[in-house]
């Protein structure tokens, strides 16, 4: 949408959050609040977005780094209208103004979009999004008159017994017209009982200089929901879980159990694909289609073809080819690529190495540091040594090599097609094409050797 800005307040302190980081940088399936916020109001159209700062401004500022955001310091908390004033030079006559929390992340941007569209059709000066709450207890009422028609907003510590039965809440959330809230807000004042400059105020002030007041009633109160303390935190987060979870069951993922599966809002998933219970799939991971996943593991900023399994195992920051199985109890880290139709067997470990087609690691190996070609078996125990307690080597090995069990290819060794490594040898030296190599002592019997230890004993 043109004309369109958004400020976001995120400059209090959250105290009910017992915490040293601002309460705005909280997580919620590990993306800060704050960032779901800027997403939205992007999302619906905002072509700048400021965000008002205060405790600890530096911190908040440092954590966000999207283009277009632009940042305005409310020093002292004195209230949501003080606020916005510290943002008037963001404030443009022309273009309608979005008004946002910082610490509620469940907004959506098709709300937000139908938000502005009714505003614009309707002509407002300012609507408010307003919800019907069976326990209103805190929120500020939406006063309506004998029509039914906006009235004016009471914050709850000044309304009477009488606009306190009132169910009808403000959300907090507004759009105004540019013209009207800069006018607004050069009339606020702070008589109020906090000695507070009230945001909903400008709301009256605009109806009193003859301007038109809309209140849009919200669908689904649960996206204005505000976080102020842990508990709501993990409300929040069991909110974003159901709504992320029922996104990819729609579009043909299954998910056995969606009350034990954690997914980031920014992962992919391809149709047909499994999640069993006890997943985390976080980042910007990408999983394709007819992928089973689980039980029990967590993918974080991975990319997965077509048909893996992935059993109870973790990878990170790596990618993983078409119908290749991992674990159980594999352990994938950053900067790997492995091929097409690989076995990463149980209590497998690779890091920074590329594993190429067919190659099979089944079981109980490091494979660090590492080039491996094509249809490469590596056998139980394979230890890729790639640290000489100062620096890091890498390990190659070639095509159709046969790597067998309780071998240390020691770094920087190259291993080459078509060889044979004989079990519990030790390689220091590269390995020519189609050979045995050997490097272990040479088997010895030593006849009576158990009774000669047994009298020495006696």
């Amino acid at each position: 949408m043109k004309n369109l800005k958004a400020v976001i307040l995120a400059a209090g302190e959250g105290t009910r959050m017992r915490s040293k980081k601002p309460k705005v940088l909280h997580e919620v399936l590990n993306k800060p609040m704050i960032d779901y916020v800027i997403d939205t109001a992007k999302g619906c159209g905002a072509e700048k977005v400021c965000v008002v700062v205060g405790h600890k401004a530096d911190e908040v500022k440092a954590a966000i780094q999207k283009d277009g955001v632009v940042f305005a310091l409310q020093a002292k908390q004195k209230g949501t209208g003080h606020a916005v004033k510290m943002a008037g030079s963001f404030l443009e006559a022309d273009q309608d103004i979005l008004i946002l929390y910082g610490d509620t992340p469940l907004i959506q941007g098709k709300t937000l979009e139908k938000l502005v569209e009714k505003h614009r059709q309707q002509n407002f000066g300012a609507t408010v999004v307003s919800a019907v709450l069976e326990n209103p207890e805190g929120y500020g009422r939406i006063i309506r008159d004998a029509g039914g028609d906006f009235l004016k907003i009471v914050e709850h510590k000044d309304a009477s017994h009488q606009e306190r039965c009132i169910k009808e809440i403000n959300t907090g959330i507004y759009i105004f017209k540019g013209a009207d809230l800069i006018s607004s807000l050069a009339r606020l004042d702070n008589h109020n009982v906090q000695g507070e400059y009230y945001l909903p105020d400008c709301l009256e002030l605009i109806l009193k200089a003859g301007g038109k007041v809309g209140a849009v009633t919200a669908e689904d109160d649960k996206e204005f929901f505000g976080v102020n303390s842990r508990v709501q935190l993990a409300e929040a987060t069991k909110i974003m879980q159901e709504r992320i979870n029922h996104f990819h069951m729609e579009n043909g993922v299954t998910i056995v159990d969606p009350q034990n599966t954690y997914i980031d809002s920014q992962v992919k998933i391809g149709m047909d694909t499994v999640i069993l219970p006890g997943c985390v799939l976080e980042g910007k991971t990408e999983i394709g289609e007819d992928c089973k996943i689980g039980p029990n593991s967590r993918l974080t900023d991975m990319f997965l073809g077509n048909g893996v399994a992935f059993q109870t195992s973790t990878g990170i920051e790596s990618e993983i080819g078409d119908n290749t199985t991992v674990g159980p109890f594999a352990y994938i880290r950053p900067n790997c690529k492995i091929g097409q139709n690989v076995k990463v067997g149980d209590f497998v470990e690779v890091k920074n190495s590329t594993v190429g087609d067919g190659t099979k690691i089944p079981h109980l190996a490091y494979i660090g540091d590492t080039d491996a070609g094509k249809k490469v078996n590596f056998g139980c125990g394979s230890i890729m040594v790639n640290y000489d307690g100062e620096k890091k080597h890498r390990t190659v090995v070639e095509d159709n090599v046969f790597v067998g069990c309780n071998v240390n290819l020691v770094a920087p060794v190259t291993v080459k097609a078509g060889a044979y490594i004989a079990a519990g040898s030790t390689i220091t030296k590269d390995v020519p094409e189609d050979v045995l190599a050997v490097a272990r002592a040479r088997q010895q019997v030593i006849e009576g050797w158990k009774k000669k230890k047994m009298k020495k004993e006696s």
